[in-house]
């Protein structure tokens, strides 16, 4: 088990590492949250694998440390604040939810 617990950090590591480097401008927090948060994904998913699998197959083992360190990773991208992307506003200036803001004709009474 020790080994193993060696191997997941290593690939924790190298996800988190290869992740920093192919897209730098998607992590915008600091490098050390993104290591440790694929660090820590791949050393709980491979724990959790090795026990599910009963230590039969380490190779099963790594390869969920691998998928779960990945995704815990990407959870932390953001695409949208990547350098040279405009953001996409989700709210428009006039919410029809709104009172006031549509812009129907409205009736007005004669005072």
């Amino acid at each position: 088990m020790l080994v193993e617990s060696i191997v997941f950090a290593l690939v924790g590591l190298v996800t988190g590492g290869t992740a920093l480097l192919a897209r730098p401008a998607y992590f915008r927090a600091a490098r050390a949250l993104v290591l440790g948060t694929a660090l820590a994904a791949a050393l709980v998913g491979g724990v959790v694998a090795h026990f599910s699998v009963d230590g039969r197959q380490p190779a099963v083992s790594v390869a969920a440390a691998a998928v779960a360190s990945g995704v815990l990773t990407s959870l932390l991208a953001r695409p949208d604040l990547a350098a040279g992307r405009a953001p996409a506003h989700r709210h428009h200036r006039h919410h029809p939810h709104r009172p006031g803001t549509h812009r129907a004709a409205r009736r007005h009474r004669a005072a």
